[in-house]
This record gives C-alpha cells, structure tokens and sequence, in this order.
C-alpha cells in the first residue's frame, strides 16, 4: 500500500479520526442529499414498510425473520461498500489524502456537534417559554413532551445527551478503533435501524414487536461495550467515587445498556432522573435545575475528549506493535 508505506494503517485512522472531529466542529453535518446515514434511513423506511406487517399479530416468526434477512442483507451492502473505499484509498492515496478522505468518510458517523446543539439549546427554548422547550426536546425524544413540566423537560434533555453521547459518539468510535470504516459504517447501521425499527409495538402504521426485534437486539449487542466505556468515562471525568452506585443505577432501565451513560450523568450532576413509570435514576439527587444542561454538555465533552485520546493512543499503538 502506497499509504502504508509511509504511515501505518492504525496512524492514519488516528489522524483520520481527528480530521473527522475538526469537520464535525466547524462544519456539521453534511446535507441531507448527501447524508450516508440519510441513505440507511430511507432503504430501512422503505424496506420496513415492505416487511412489517400493518396490524397487531401473535407470535410472528415470519416477520422476524423476513425483517432479520433483510437487515442483514442491507447491512452487507453498507459494509461491502465502506470495505472497498477504505481499500481502494489506502493502496491508492498517498498517506495525507488517505486520511482526509477517510476523515471525510468517518465524521457522518458522528454527530457530537449536532448533539451537543440540539440538547443545549432545550434551555435556551425553555428560557422562552415552556412550550418552545418541549417543541425542542421533541426534535431529540419520542416520547410525548406535550405532558412534560420545567424539570422533566431538563431531565430528558439530559438523558437524551447520556444516551446519546454513546449511540452518536463513543460507539462509532469503538467500531472505527475494532473494525475501521467498515466497522464504523456498520455500528451506525444497526443503531439507525434499531431507531427505525426496534419499537415494540405500532409505529408509522406498522408493527414492530416482530419486524423490529433482530434490529433491536442487534443494536444491543453492537452497544453493550461502547455504552460501559462512554459510561466510565463519564465517571472518570467527574472523579465520582460512588461507582457501585453507578452500577445499581444503570441496571435499573429495561435497556441493557441506556441505563450506563444515563446513571453516570445523573449521579456526576446529583440530579433524579425518570422516565414516570418506567425508571428512577438517582433517586436521592435533587431536580434537574437551569445551568444543568450546559453542565452536561461540558462534562460529556471532556468524556468525549477522554475517549478520543484513548482511542488515538490505540490507533498509534498498533503503529508501535506492527514496527
């Protein structure tokens, strides 16, 4: 490889991955037209209305395993696709066009400034007026923020950001640093069909409780590492002792792995936080109060920070170990 001759693989994915943050800071995402995760929404939309049946059902293998074919079908041709351009720049592009293209082709597969904008300016909403804040907090939820108060608004914001920072962040890292691109590419994959197709019940005029189930699980499994990580790293950024706590906390939510980030943000800002009848996180903290919003975006941007320095070192490591 003409890349590799210069700079090993795992060098140029630590730079690639830096060059993806800058763009991600100063340019955003990429518009719609031109989105590779816009373009995983719209074949699952269309796919998922060819699979998921239109009414309630039983036990429905049919559609669990027509729906499960075809996310792995749809999920093969994004791999595929992400296995050939990382191939084809790295025996063909000199080292430092290698990793601004694939910097390029990283940073859709994250979003941290996106979510860092949309979650923040819930407060700013909120300074308004309450419905403007639950106009807002809408555009990151889906549960119902029309019956949300003050404080709940601010606790779902917060969760929204924990939960967030790992499904948009800390994974697609993880993947990029296990798998490459391709690893990248299929993380974001699965987290997008799981919130496409992995409702337990009616969405869109279709039912999911069979239809949805593979890409639920799916999801569970690629997340089940990244959303500890983001987890600790939260935890190490606030220097909480408590981490036991931490554990009894995140163990409280029916996802297997929400509950990580979601505790440790709590537990770091000594808020409660809730979903009503669902779960209580950190039940001795107090109300989420203005100022706890941008608290957690300064605490999930230096756990992200904290994440991208170990995933560098990683990269670069395995320079050191192939030399």
């Amino acid at each position: 490889m003409e890349a590799d001759g210069i700079l090993q693989t795992g060098g140029i994915f630590a730079l690639a991955l830096l060059i993806a943050l800058v763009v991600d800071r100063w340019w955003g995402e990429p518009t719609a037209r031109w989105h590779p995760v816009v373009w995983m929404g719209r074949a699952l939309q269309r796919v998922g209305n060819a699979t998921a049946p239109t009414e309630p059902t039983g036990r429905d293998m049919t559609s669990f395993w027509r729906a499960a074919v075809c996310w792995c079908v749809l999920a093969l041709i994004g791999v595929a696709v992400a296995v050939l351009l990382q191939a084809a720049i790295l025996c063909y592009a000199p080292w430092w066009l290698a990793c601004v293209l694939l910097g390029l082709l990283i940073k859709p597969m994250l979003a941290w400034q996106m979510l860092h904008a949309e979650v923040t300016a819930v407060e700013d909403a909120l300074a308004r007026s309450l419905s403007e804040g639950q106009a807002q907090l809408g555009r990151l939820v889906s549960r119902d923020v029309q019956v949300l108060g003050e404080v709940q608004v601010r606790e779902s914001a917060i969760e929204s950001l924990a939960e967030n920072l790992n499904d948009s962040v800390i994974a697609p890292i993880f993947w990029l640093v296990v798998a490459g691109l391709p690893g990248a590419v299929l993380y974001r994959f699965a987290n997008t069909a799981d919130a496409m197709w992995g409702y337990p019940g009616m969405r869109g005029g279709r039912y999911w409780q069979w239809a949805g189930k593979w890409a639920a699980r799916a999801d569970d499994v690629m997340s089940w590492i990244p959303a500890r990580i983001t987890a600790v790293a939260l935890w190490c950024v606030t220097g909480c002792e408590r981490w036991s706590a931490l554990v009894a906390n995140a163990r409280k939510t029916p996802s297997p792995n929400s509950g990580w980030p979601m505790a440790a943000m709590a537990l770091a800002l000594g808020v409660r936080l809730s979903k009503p009848e669902v779960y209580v996180l950190n039940p001795e903290g107090r109300n989420a109060e203005p100022g706890d919003i941008a608290r957690s975006a300064a605490i999930a941007s230096r756990a992200v920070g904290c994440v991208v320095m170990l995933a560098v070192f990683c990269l670069v490591s395995m320079v050191v170990v192939r030399a």
